[in-house]
């Protein structure tokens, strides 16, 4: 297919204007300050369990409360992508949550601070389905593991950078109220940035040149003559294929990992090795940035393999099954290691193969095609984000019933496993029937 796509590039005499890159260094821009909104609560959490006195459950509580109403809203946002579009969904969306995260530096009470990040949760919800949409709208098969990855490297990187400026702002200003607010405020800037840039298909967009449009109108012509005819079923009708189902918790068992150590890490690294805010900072943003490095890097090696002529199933079972393995077998290591930095290499090992599999984002698209990419994107997030309900609740019990993070790390490990073997089970070379 890329051959056929690439001959029919080459007989423009202008050269494609390659706006649908720039809308993705915006996603990828726009996750980013996504997650560093999420992040701030963890890098504040040892400064607010103090002021409002809060044991360790009851922490894994507050953390976990983001993804309640972030994985109950996955669906509908990805419904709401379908329907009116992503540029509309994305732009309301990140408003609103930058609202929300400036609203929480007026808690008084955990109870308050709860509800703000429910608030948020329900507010970033669109953000990930809408943004599988825009691959499958504006990026080749070929190019969407890169599309996949730059919009999904925006959790390791806004990570990274979160745990930096909130650290240092906290730092600045003395105060994790003022660090949310700067966050909110910015964020909502942002809403209105993507807004003006995005736009739902490559014809709409006045940067976009004839060559480009031609370029991913054939790409996109090629993709829908192999696409088997819809069956007229409901969406019910996906949850007949094993593909959904593994699809769905092979995203979460990759959250187990992530988002543990997105909500716990620093803590855990506060507590057992004595790093302090600022040690906390550092260490975080390398940990995080070597995972944005890892996705990035997936990413080039799958749709580099991929326009090769590298099979679907080959390449995404080959560079998965790698990144699960590297990364059970680097968070084992933590709970054996003493020295710190030893324990920021291995971290920093984890997430790096952890972040290839940031390429899921391409599965929507490759099983349900540009018409429901955004509900099935939502279904997978859904899978995806019952890890972020789940995992900083299981861990925060474990540490208050073990006083060790020795059987959280084995839990993490065993997510990578599970990661794996639903990994391995996909279907990647079809489209599905419905």
């Amino acid at each position: 297919m890329s051959d056929q796509v690439s001959t029919i590039a080459m007989a423009d005499t202008a050269k494609p204007s390659g706006v649908r890159w720039k809308i993705f260094l915006l996603m990828l821009f726009l996750i980013s300050i996504n997650y560093i909104d999420r992040a701030s609560l963890s890098v504040a959490m040892p400064v607010i369990a103090k002021e409002f006195d809060i044991d360790p459950a009851m922490q894994g509580l507050i953390l976990s409360s983001f993804f309640w109403t972030y994985a109950l809203m996955q669906v509908p946002g990805g419904m709401l992508a379908d329907r009116f579009k992503p540029r509309i969904v994305i732009a309301l969306a990140t408003l609103f949550w930058g609202f929300f995260q400036a609203l929480a530096a007026l808690s008084t009470s955990w109870m308050l601070l709860l509800l703000t990040r429910l608030g948020l949760g329900a507010s970033e919800a669109p953000i990930y389905p809408a943004g599988g949409k825009l691959n499958a709208i504006w990026m080749t098969q070929t190019e969407r593991g890169r599309g996949a990855t730059l919009l999904d490297g925006g959790a390791p990187l806004g990570a990274a950078l979160g745990s930096i400026v909130i650290a240092w702002l906290m730092a600045a200003f003395s105060s994790w109220r003022v660090a949310f607010v700067v966050a909110g405020v910015g964020t909502m800037l942002c809403g209105l940035w993507a807004w003006y840039y995005i736009r739902n298909a490559p014809r709409e967009h006045p940067s976009v040149n004839e060559a480009e449009a031609r370029y991913l109108e054939a790409a996109h012509a090629i993709e829908d003559a192999a696409t088997p005819a819809a069956s007229g079923a409901s969406w019910v009708a996906y949850f007949r294929f094993r593909s959904v189902w593994c699809m769905c918790l092979g995203w979460m068992f990759f959250n187990t990992t992530f988002y543990g150590l997105l909500t716990w890490m620093p803590t855990y690294l506060f507590k057992v090795h004595g790093f302090d805010i600022k040690a906390l900072g550092g260490a975080s943003f390398i940990i995080f940035f070597a995972g944005f490095v890892g996705e990035l890097v997936g990413g080039w090696i799958g749709d580099g393999w991929r326009e090769r002529g590298g099979a679907p199933n080959t390449v995404f079972r080959t560079l998965f099954g790698i990144a699960a393995i590297m990364a059970t077998i680097s968070i084992f290591l933590v709970a054996y290691v003493t020295n710190p930095v030893v324990v920021v290499v291995l971290l920093s090992t984890t997430l790096f193969f952890l972040r290839w599999c940031g390429m899921y984002w391409a599965i929507p698209s490759a099983l349900a095609g540009r018409g429901k990419s955004g509900f099935l994107g939502g279904c997978m997030n859904l899978g995806g984000n019952i890890a972020g309900i789940t995992t900083p609740l299981i861990v925060g019990f474990i540490v208050q019933a073990t006083g060790s993070y020795f059987l959280a790390l084995m839990y993490f490990a065993a997510a990578g496993i599970a990661l794996l073997i639903c990994s391995t089970l996909i279907d990647y070379s079809r489209k599905l029937p419905v």
